[in-house]
């Protein structure tokens, strides 16, 4: 837009408005405001300017707003520049509108300036700016600013109360302010328990976000939306469907929010039933990004591809959310070359990668040895994309490097990282070094996890094993003396399966499930099958305090394969099983699943905190690479 101001002598001179024809000048400024016609809404401010007007602050509000609507930062500063002319004050109402125009410019600094030089401020004013500095995540800015507004006698209201709830870092602020909004009589307001909720829950405290939900006395939309993704977020999916069914029970409508939130809390417990009913849910919004996303990922890591590949086809809009969840998805469920393909079907789309599609690609090379390729991608990153390696990428190429017998590739690597190796990255190097059989290394590795986790009971555990391996007992009974003093135990293997939208644990030795006679009879009558045809229980995979008959019945009775027992007696035939474990999957249960499912004719899915493993006729996904 060309300069107002450089040509400001020659469109006042170019005006044919009479100096005594006021209500025509007026009359012609206020249509072109509305008009939103801002290049003749402002020649007609300099007209009125030359003749000592000044219109009504309704009219000058709507020439703001036409300044904020077409991004025009110049045009608003000749506007305020006006309205300030000549030691003219605009109206309280307007001045908000000013300070609102600049915040929306993302120009906090005249925004403040503007506030300061207010003679009167109202809450409208304080907000205002406290809202601003919230979004802006200058916390500290936003609770100084509320703490001047009380100073001064203005009493907040509901928005402002929202507003700085939102953006506290701290327990101790947001405790403060929910006293506060108390005391101002304003907690039962539904932004402000919505904000309360979010807050909460955004601190990793949804018990007491459900606190002040349980106090209301009728419900909201939004506020159901808030307290069910707030347990969604703290990994609390199991509460997160319950809250879920109390909405529907209400009679809330499922809104998208709302959805997003189900379908991650289906994704947390694996849970493809009820994720395949939240999905009937979201057919009637259509097209929504979001929750095709959601989608995507959920069908992914509930292990049904089929369904994810079909959502993923039929989305008209994809993003770079939606490509890296799709590579990741099939890189963890075994599929890499299909993930590397996808990859290049992304490029080809347009669609710029970022570090997660990165990090997606590196995990498909690692789950399938394919180390040429790995370190393509590795040192291409940067020059390709402009993405610099973090922590996850490092820790794919060590896994890669050391499933691959490059131990020494792997550490060099690992010393050459530009950020400081955690906790994960050395456990990485770890299960490389057990794989490969290298038990110096391993201690070594194991040593550091320990250094940087000191509670990883599992490592501990590793370490021990590593010790008796080598015959150090003396060794192992020091470690074991440390997890004693520590108060550290071995966490229990424990699986879960869905049956009729019910979820099923199972953990060794516990015998409390109503049908665990029949599982175990089950189990049995399969192991014996086995046994027939030549399995044989690798006893190398149990803790090293257990000998040879002990040995074999603590695999026997390890919690997935009781889960498959219980699928096979309690699912349809052709049902594809489906569990979820806490741990890794040992390599005796990983030749137990192979066998099972070409004896009993069935497809099992089993998701362990590393990857996908899907079993059929006798082979799994994983090539046996894992």
């Amino acid at each position: 837009m060309k300069s107002v101001t450089k040509k400001l002598k020659l469109l006042t001179s170019r005006c044919s408005y009479s100096s005594t024809d006021q209500t025509l000048l007026l009359n012609e400024f206020t249509r072109f405001c509305y008009q939103r016609d801002l290049p003749k809404a402002l020649r007609a401010m300099y007209s009125l300017q030359s003749h000592g007007l000044w219109a009504d602050s309704a009219t000058y509000a709507e020439l703001i707003k036409c300044c904020i609507s077409h991004r025009a930062v110049h045009e608003g500063n000749l506007v305020c520049r006006h309205l300030y002319f000549n030691g003219q004050q605009p109206m309280l109402f307007l001045a908000n509108v000013l300070i609102n125009m600049y915040v929306k410019f993302n120009l906090l600094t005249d925004a403040h300036n503007l506030f300061d030089k207010m003679p009167l401020r109202n809450v409208v004013s304080w907000t205002t700016m406290i809202s601003a500095y919230s979004k802006c995540k200058q916390q500290q800015k936003a609770l100084e600013l509320l703490v001047s507004m009380l100073r001064e006698g203005v009493r907040p209201n509901v928005y402002t109360c929202s507003s700085v709830l939102r953006s506290c870092k701290e327990m101790s602020d947001v405790r403060m302010l929910h006293c506060g909004i108390i005391k101002e009589g304003l907690e039962s307001d539904v932004f402000v328990r919505s904000a309360l909720i979010d807050v909460f829950a955004k601190l990793g405290e949804p018990e007491d976000a459900l606190s002040v939900f349980d106090e209301m006395v009728t419900g909201d939309a939004i506020v159901w939306n808030s307290i069910i993704g707030g347990f969604a977020q703290n990994s609390k999916s199991d509460e997160a469907l319950k809250l879920f069914k109390r909405m529907k029970r209400a009679g809330f409508i499922a809104e998208q929010a709302t959805l997003t939130s189900v379908l991650r809390a289906c994704t947390g417990l694996t849970l493809l039933e009820l994720g395949m009913q939240a999905h009937v849910h979201i057919v009637k919004y259509d097209q929504d990004l979001i929750l095709n996303n959601a989608l995507v990922d959920m069908y992914c890591k509930c292990g049904s591809l089929e369904d994810a590949r079909r959502v993923f086809s039929g989305m008209k809009e994809r993003d770079v959310i939606t490509w890296s969840t799709m590579i990741s998805g099939l890189a963890q469920n075994g599929y890499s070359q299909e993930a590397l393909k996808l990859f290049e079907s992304m490029k080809a789309s347009g669609t710029k990668p970022n570090y997660i599609t990165i990090v997606g690609v590196l995990f498909a090379c690692s789950h399938a040895g394919l180390l040429e390729d790995g370190w393509y991608y590795f040192r291409s990153m940067k020059k390709l994309y402009g993405i610099d390696p973090v922590r996850e990428h490092y820790g794919c190429m060590i896994d890669l490097l050391g499933k691959a017998g490059k131990l020494d590739d792997a550490v060099k690597l690992l010393n050459e990282m530009e950020c400081e190796p955690d906790a994960v990255t050395w456990r990485t190097l770890l299960g490389a070094c057990r794989v490969q059989g290298n038990m110096v290394l391993a201690e070594y590795a194991a040593k550091k996890v320990i250094e940087l986790d000191p509670d990883d009971a599992g490592t501990y555990t590793v370490l021990s094993n590593i010790y008796a391996n080598s015959q150090k007992w003396d060794s192992v009974e020091e470690i074991r003396k440390q997890m004693r003093d520590k108060g550290i135990k071995k966490e229990p293997g424990c699986s879960w399966i869905e049956v009729k939208k019910k979820i099923h644990a199972f953990i060794i030795g516990d015998e409390s499930h109503p049908l665990i006679v029949e599982v175990n009879k089950k189990l049995n009558q399969l192991i014996d099958r086995m046994i027939g045809i030549g399995y044989v229980p690798e006893t190398n995979f149990v803790l090293q305090d257990l000998e040879g008959e002990q040995m074999e019945d603590s695999l026997r009775h390890h919690s997935e394969k009781l889960a498959l027992a219980f699928g096979l007696i309690t699912l349809p035939v052709g049902k594809v099983i489906r569990i979820r474990k806490n741990l890794r999957i040992c390599g005796d249960c990983h030749v137990f699943f192979k066998l099972a499912s070409k004896l009993e004719k069935r497809s099992v899915v089993i998701r362990d905190p590393i990857r996908y493993h899907h079993f059929e006729d006798g082979k799994c996904s994983c090539g046996d690479y894992w």
